[in-house]
């Protein structure tokens, strides 16, 4: 059973859980980051195998630049070296994968706002899929922002035009949040009010192929109503 057989299309992930992997290993918390970095190139390639076209992951939320500032740091060098190796990754261009951001971009610093811009721009006009980076992001400011541009504009405010004007317009089919904790953290509130939701104990560096399988064999077994 793929993925596109069951209807998930679409795929959002919080990935929860990096900090408390490191400190089971009795590394420094932030060291945790790494390999919850390596476990999303490898994310990457289990999606296309069960047919999955879009993928938005959950890295960095507004809440986030709270964190200690080594760690921060810690944070936006890994964000900076992997947002770079995928502008030269024969992977995304291969099967052409278009990237976006969606947050608030301007809140980081200049350099990684460039890395960003330039993979955004380069991958535009690919169609393979869609890997989209939540980064700087909140879901209720996602709204605020989306009803100034409609007042800006002078447009009716109805649901079509708000979905419009969204940083991220399509809809998860399935949300996976990995970490033991079962809440949504304010990760597309508007996008998800269909999704189906798994929630895992394990933490995301511990993800592995098999529970993505599960994850796609429980959607399956759910009968969508969309509030009939």
């Amino acid at each position: 059973m793929c993925a596109e057989e069951v209807g998930v299309k679409h795929l959002g992930v919080i990935l929860d859980g990096n900090r408390r992997f490191a400190k089971r290993l009795m590394l420094e918390p932030w060291k945790g980051h790494e390999f919850g970095a390596e476990k999303i190139e490898k994310l990457l390639e289990w999606s296309k195998d069960f047919g999955v076209r879009e993928l938005t992951l959950y890295c960095f939320s507004l809440e986030n630049f709270n964190r200690p500032k080594k760690e921060f740091d810690f944070l936006m060098k890994i964000f900076k070296k992997e947002f770079s190796k995928l502008k030269n990754d024969d992977r995304v261009h291969e099967d052409k994968i278009r990237i976006n951001f969606i947050g608030q971009a301007e809140l980081f610093d200049l350099e990684l706002q460039g890395i960003m811009k330039e993979l955004s721009e380069i991958t535009k006009d690919y169609s393979g899929y869609v890997l989209n980076f939540a980064l700087g992001y909140g879901g209720r400011q996602e709204i605020i922002e989306a009803v100034k541009k409609l007042v800006d504009s002078g447009k009716e405010i109805n649901e079509q035009n708000l979905k419009k004007n969204l940083w991220l317009e399509n809809e998860p089919d399935l949300i996976i949040r990995t970490g033991g904790e079962k809440r949504t953290s304010n990760f597309l509130p508007w996008q998800s009010v269909y999704s189906e939701w798994i929630f895992l104990d394990k933490v995301w560096p511990e993800f592995e192929k098999e529970d993505l399988i599960e994850c796609i064999q429980e959607f399956g077994r759910r009968k969508r109503r969309f509030g009939a």
